[in-house]
């Protein structure tokens, strides 16, 4: 979310409150060390290529609905997946309601679903979504690899989250195109959305607008090639999918107690994971203002609605510090290229995109002289960020109307000439056309340098 994750004490031994503090911590789960006996005592099927994974706690009220999503899932075509092909495995704890019981009523009720339900007391150490995520994640690795399927998919759901009926093909689709992990677009539930307080509705809707705008800016000013447009912008528990292989090659979900999702992701990027935001995978999750994990959405629209009553502004990050970011992120893409292939950058190399991001060339040149994956560059850049300070003076926050009005005046000229490019690629389809794709972010450079200007000398 876009409010600065909260900070709590008793942390686990070995853990850590959040995901930007894990970035600087060694995970202490590394796959190969692990010893914990297992959650399910009955092999995988030969066939099985999908392991979903269901933390569930106190989910009475919806679990069945859940389960049901994942019991009738279809192919593309709309025909039946065969059920040997995929398995759940669903961890109730700490329950104090009868969501065991309604799962392995389920499980009776239709034996061709493969359905393992497991019911555990944790102690307080261990009784957090982090840790619930992260175990039931490292049994679907095991499990996968055991069967040799390297690129087996660890699929993740929440006990509160209906999956759409393609739900396990549209992972599958994505992974078979090339994809090492997936990110589902998640919704939430309409009927919960109207019975939100009004404010914390208008700035959820707000957010997921937001986010999408600057998803569809970054397609123009820093493509990624393995997540083109049409993209969203979650990589939330609800909708997590990554092959086994690459969950290893990052390590496992990091030691978190909260927002694990976002660790992981930060922790496949700085493996250089192949990941994809699928419009194709679809969820749809409760907006449940009493939640049942510490900075969840359930938490988010609750400080929501507390601003409301205080008449607060939701503030956000401007659309010039975010056409900054990208712009400079694109610089270092290339220039972090060049250097793994022997390059030397230099500082006439690095004092523009230092200058954007805010962070001194000399201590920017340092990083690029360093092996390192792009994705751990960017996570070093914004603790750097942090500790000079310049980036926050430069773009203080801003009403997120005033923001997404911005960005909407910046992306009018992009959508135009990507149109017209699209156009000519039809007209000349030898790649004669290739030229305009160049000038495609011209008009953000110059708005974003005015900006620039303007910020440091306020």
């Amino acid at each position: 979310m876009l409010q600065p994750l909260d900070r709590f004490g008793d942390t686990a031994v070995g853990y850590v409150n959040d995901c930007l503090t894990a970035i600087a911590v060694p995970s202490i789960s590394r796959l190969s060390e692990i010893e914990s006996p297992p959650l399910v005592s009955t092999p995988p099927l030969p066939q099985c290529e999908v392991c979903v994974i269901v933390p569930v706690r106190n989910e009475a009220e919806v679990l069945e609905r859940t389960l049901t999503a994942l019991a009738y899932q279809v192919d593309l075509h709309g025909r039946p997946i065969p059920s040997k092909r995929y398995e759940v495995i669903l961890l109730a704890n700490n329950c104090s309601d009868d969501s065991a019981a309604i799962a392995r009523r389920f499980a009776q009720r239709q034996p061709n679903l493969v359905l393992h339900v497991v019911e555990q007391t944790l102690p307080a150490s261990q009784a957090y979504i982090g840790w619930v995520r992260k175990r039931l994640m490292d049994e679907a690795h095991s499990r996968l690899m055991g069967l040799g399927r390297t690129r087996g998919v660890i699929a993740s759901t929440d006990g509160d989250t209906c999956v759409a009926p393609t739900w396990i093909a549209a992972t599958l689709h994505e992974i078979q195109a090339g994809a090492d992990a997936v990110g589902g677009r998640i919704m939430t539930d309409r009927h919960d959305r109207a019975a939100l307080d009004p404010y914390a509705r208008a700035c959820h809707l707000r957010e997921v607008g937001y986010r999408f705008l600057i998803a569809e800016l970054e397609a123009y000013l820093d493509p990624d090639p393995f997540d083109a447009m049409p993209r969203h912008f979650q990589h939330y528990g609800a909708s997590f999918a990554v092959t086994a292989d690459m969950y290893e090659q990052a390590g496992g979900l990091p030691p978190v107690k909260t927002s694990e999702d976002v660790a992981l992701y930060r922790a496949l990027l700085r493996v250089n994971a192949r990941f994809r935001h699928s419009l194709r995978v679809q969820v749809t999750t409760s907006a449940r203002q009493v939640g049942r994990a510490q900075n969840g959405l359930a938490h988010q629209l609750n400080q929501w609605a507390t601003m409301g009553v205080q008449h607060q502004p939701f503030l956000v990050e401007p659309a010039g510090a975010i056409v900054a970011r990208l712009q400079a992120r694109h610089e270092l893409r290339r220039l972090l290229n060049r250097a793994l292939d022997g390059y030397t950058p230099t500082v006439s190399d690095v004092a523009l995109p230092a200058n954007r991001l805010g962070v001194d060339r000399g201590w920017l040149m340092d990083r690029l002289a360093q092996p390192a994956s792009f994705g751990a560059l960017l996570e070093q850049i914004e603790q750097q960020q942090v500790r000079e300070g310049l980036w926050q003076q430069r773009w203080p926050p801003i009403n997120i109307q005033q923001a997404m009005n911005d960005l909407r005046l910046l992306l009018e000229p992009l959508r135009s000439q990507s149109n017209n490019v699209s156009h000519l690629k039809d007209a000349f389809p030898l790649g004669t056309a290739a030229s305009p794709l160049v000038a495609i972010a011209s008009p953000l450079r110059m708005t974003a340098s005015t900006q620039v200007t303007t910020a440091t000398t306020a």
